[in-house]
């Protein structure tokens, strides 16, 4: 073995080498943020669009007992949902199908920000638990026609708001750019679900 030398120095990096090796690992974050974000992003809509296929299910499976109407078509009496849905409370058509869903987890967007997920069906369940909205005329008899959807919706520019609405035809309608950057998730009546972008719903 041989003796260090007293006068020997270490090694050691110096100020512009540290400022290169910092510049590097800077642009490498910068490089990989936005691509990460990009795949949260994208998980999120995988959700959200996993969410609407067992909801679609739900209306699926509910409707075979109940004269093949969805429950916002069949009155309270018969044990549907028409009367509250006529008045906007989204909430008691998903309450009507509680067996089915299971879960109001589901209800909620994983990228909305806006509304926190409920527990249970019962006691303070409410549309501020929903994310999704659901189209009143719906049929089975018309599989093409939106049963459900993202809720975040802006018409003729303005913000939809919770409650009833009816859109005619050549309305515009766009997707706010509040959860999947201005994109937004679709139920048809045949369980299927398709992503859409604004453009897609003018038309």
């Amino acid at each position: 073995m041989q003796p260090r030398c007293a006068n020997q120095r270490n090694q050691a990096l110096t100020l512009v080498e540290v400022v290169v090796i910092i510049a590097i690992l800077a642009v490498l974050v910068a490089m990989i943020l936005p691509v990460l974000a990009k795949d949260r992003r994208r998980t999120k809509r995988i959700n959200c669009v996993n969410h609407l296929h067992q909801i679609g299910l739900a209306f699926i499976v509910w409707e075979p007992g109940q004269s093949d109407f969805f429950p916002m078509r069949v009155s309270v009496e018969k044990g549907g949902a028409n009367e509250p849905a006529e008045h906007g409370n989204v909430a008691a058509i998903f309450q009507v199908m509680s067996n089915q869903l299971s879960t109001p987890k589901i209800l909620i967007c994983t990228a909305d920000t806006n509304r926190v997920a409920a527990t249970i069906f019962s006691s303070g369940f409410g549309n501020k638990n929903i994310s999704y909205f659901v189209g009143v005329d719906a049929a089975d008899a018309y599989p093409q026609r939106i049963l459900a959807g993202d809720d975040n919706l802006s018409v003729d520019g303005n913000q939809v708001s919770s409650g009833l609405l009816e859109l005619l035809t050549n309305t515009p309608v766009s997707w706010t750019g509040a959860r999947h950057k201005y994109a937004g998730n679709i139920l048809f009546a045949d369980g299927s679900v398709q992503q859409t972008a604004s453009s897609n719903l003018s038309r």
